[in-house]
């Protein structure tokens, strides 16, 4: 071990004696006034970035300075601007973006007068590099597409792939995954085309964190480890810190706090050797969440203000609403309310301010807890339900999730059992899709191979030292510690006895209620409140029949062409998001939602309560699910995103209503009636809701609606039957 040890340190000094070695040459090369101009100020330029810009800061000054008067004093205007533009990266280093920003501009106009495109096109990436750590996300993307526009230009193909990671990380900041991903894959595809393996690395990481972001946890490790595996082949400790980093991100997402913190411990490690501040703080704050969750607070705190503290300096926005987010959630643990309110409104103010729309919606969620955890039920559900529709939108389901968890407690909390269930029924759904168990296999499998790989000789020599040192102790005190070991032993049996034991009953307790809030709640979801209370009085429901009930029928048009675009996933998904908009739409007009088929939902007005209203109810509801269906598809149609179009009819008339089945058992509806109103549906037109002619009658001289008269139209099965579309009267 010894020799291994001076060994190392030998060639520390030998690398150490090398690198001194090349910054005196540089030093010989531009003092030695016979050689070119621009070959002193070559060389100036490297003994700076080379030798000082990432430790000695005001050495490097120095030396940029020199070569900037020295550029003008020669009227070398190309060196200028690269004197102007390393001036820059130092006040970067010191995070003074004011100057920093000062420096660029000077050298981006000097480049443009001489027409320096791959200088002009660097620099605009530099400034904008600088306005997305400020968190103006605006300006950033600005910036990103002028040098993407001047690399196309200069056919860069590496400046090209660069500046499309760029604007895929703004646009995946401002919550558009989807158009994020599509890129990185662009960036990806090029980077492929040049064999550049540091940007082939970057684009996997760049996907990997869109796939993290939207739950698709198993995807995202299969990225971070290809990225992990070209960064180690170009052997770039940096990139290989932030691989490692995010993989300790899907150990932290399962709970398995202890990994994640040995993976970022590593990523710190190899942070901290290149000395770049923003990134250093990232497993800074990461280190500091693994000891939060593991209850080690003052440990969690010293890390989460050393990250807080780099971020304040550096004016990275982002970042510092990430810290206050994660030290509000420290104080949270700590059941200090009101400060974890603090932080995690700073954390929102910030998040809003630059649209990071995903630092936002954790930061409502948050909020909603910390008010939950007051007993402020209604104003915890208010938030939670803000952060909701923004996971929603972005299309996160470990966030949607997260919010659900939110809502289901609140509601559970305030007594309202069918909104607690249903929020509780999402939460697992989307549980389901996040595929948990196999993130957890694979996880398995790669601990496994990291313990394989880090058996090494040194850790097996230590291992055996410690082991020899263990047996001369035993020897020497044989007699006490095996009595002591043997009451050890029996005391921390009997404790992981009870700990296991008190788990298990904390788990089960848990369990058995939220499974009784389900039991008490599932008759409430599936059937109308007054057939589930003749189910649980008398064990059973009785058929009935209704004089004047309204049905309505909607149906995709286009749905097979959509399924052939989508992907499974993404299918359900969008059928889920129309669907549920509809629940909510029969709902807010007292209507029953009878059942979905396929991509067909069903609804009824006037049942199991007959009501005066039902018609009309049952027509703003179809309106208004049109209008959804319409707004939908011309959003998703700027996107470039296959959308569905809709029919909708209605028919009125008499039916039976009651319960089938005795396993599964659903409310349902027979009758002619029935099958009239899914003709109505099958007759109609996209973005139209169509009704028969006992419908028109009724609703005819409701100021409300107006009517087009579509006449008597050809029915299977039914003959001619006449068909009105119906409107709202101030369209």
């Amino acid at each position: 071990m010894k020799k291994l040890l001076l060994l190392l340190l030998l060639l520390f000094s030998l690398s150490g004696s090398k690198a001194q070695s090349n910054l005196d040459s540089l030093w010989t090369v531009w003092q030695d006034e016979t050689r070119v101009d621009t070959t002193r100020v070559g060389a100036l330029q490297e003994l700076t970035q080379e030798g000082y810009l990432y430790s000695n800061t005001d050495s490097a000054f120095y030396f940029a300075k020199l070569q900037f008067d020295f550029s003008k004093a020669k009227g070398l205007k190309k060196q200028m601007a690269g004197a102007l533009y390393l001036q820059g990266m130092i006040f970067s280093e010191n995070g003074d973006y004011a100057s920093t920003l000062a420096y660029y501009e000077n050298s981006l106009a000097l480049s443009k007068e001489i027409a320096d495109l791959k200088t002009v096109a660097r620099t605009l990436r530099s400034i904008g590099n600088i306005y997305e750590i400020m968190g103006d996300y605006v300006l950033a993307l600005d910036y990103f597409k002028q040098s993407h526009e001047v690399n196309e230009k200069l056919g860069d193909k590496n400046g090209v792939a660069n500046t499309l990671i760029d604007i895929g990380y703004i646009v995946y900041y401002q919550g558009e995954y989807g158009k994020g991903k599509s890129y990185f894959r662009k960036g990806l595809k090029i980077f492929e085309e040049i064999g550049d393996l540091n940007g082939i690395a970057g684009a996997w990481l760049s996907i990997g964190n869109v796939n993290n972001s939207q739950g698709n946890y198993v995807v995202a490790l299969d990225d971070y480890q290809k990225s992990l595996a070209y960064y180690q082949e170009i052997d770039d400790g940096y990139g290989i810190g932030l691989a490692l980093n995010n993989i300790g991100n899907i150990y932290s997402a399962q709970d398995d706090n202890t990994s994640a913190l040995y993976y970022y411990k590593q990523a710190l490690t190899l942070a901290m050797e290149t000395g770049e501040k923003v990134t250093i703080a990232i497993p800074l704050n990461n280190v500091g969440s693994s000891y939060n969750a593991l209850g080690e607070y003052d440990s969690a705190l010293v890390y989460y203000q050393q990250s807080l503290s780099i971020r304040l300096e550096t004016g990275n926005k982002k970042g510092i609403a990430e810290s206050y987010r994660s030290i509000g959630g420290l104080y949270k643990a700590k059941r200090d309310y009101d400060t974890a309110l603090d932080y995690y409104k700073k954390s929102l103010e910030i998040n809003e301010e630059i649209g990071n729309k995903n630092g936002a919606a954790a930061s409502f969620t948050s909020i909603g807890m910390v008010y939950h955890q007051q007993r402020a039920y209604k104003k915890g559900n208010a938030e939670c339900e803000k952060g909701k529709a923004i996971y929603r939108e972005i299309g996160s389901i470990v966030g949607e999730a997260y919010a659900c968890e939110c809502l289901y407690e609140g509601h559970k909390a305030m007594g309202n059992g069918n909104k607690a269930l249903e929020y509780f029924e999402k939460l697992q759904i989307l549980d389901d899709s996040l595929r948990l168990e196999d993130i957890a296999i694979k996880l398995q499998q790669m601990e496994f191979d990291r313990q394989m790989m880090t058996d090494s000789i040194a850790q097996a020599e230590e291992k055996l030292y410690v082991q020899m040192e263990h047996q001369q102790e035993m020897r020497t005190e044989e007699k006490r510690k095996n009595i002591s070991l043997g009451a050890g032993a029996f005391i921390l049996l009997l404790a992981l006895a009870l700990f296991s034991r008190l788990r298990y009953i904390r788990k089960s307790k848990v369990l058995i209620e939220k499974e009784r809030d389900r039991s008490e709640n599932l008759l409430l979801n599936i059937l109308p409140e007054e057939i589930a209370n003749e189910l649980k009085e008398k064990g059973k429901a009785s058929a009935r029949d209704f004089d004047r009930v309204s049905i309505l029928f909607t149906d995709f048009k286009g749905f097979t062409e959509a399924s052939a675009l989508l992907s499974a996933q993404d299918l359900v998904a969008e059928i889920n998001a129309c669907f549920e908009a509809f629940d909510g739409i029969v709902g807010k007009y007292g209507i029953e939602k009878i059942k979905t088929i396929g991509d067909a939902y069903m609804a009824a007005g006037g049942l199991p309560v007959p009501s005066n209203d039902s018609l009309k109810n049952t027509v703003l509801a179809a309106l208004e699910m049109q209008e959804f269906i319409i707004k939908r598809k011309a959003e998703k149609d700027i996107l470039g995103q296959p959308a569905f179009e809709m029919r909708c009819g209605i028919y009125t008339g008499p039916v039976v209503a009651g319960i089938v089945g005795v396993k599964k058992f659903q409310y349902d509806i027979w009758g002619d009636t029935v099958n009239t109103a899914s003709r109505m549906e099958n007759s109609g037109k996209v973005g139209e809701v169509n009704i028969g002619q006992v419908s028109y009658e009724l609703l005819k001289n409701d100021p409300n609606f107006v009517f087009v008269n579509r006449g008597k139209i050809k029915v299977k099965g039914k003959g001619d039957l006449k068909m009105w579309f119906v409107k709202r009267a101030n369209e």
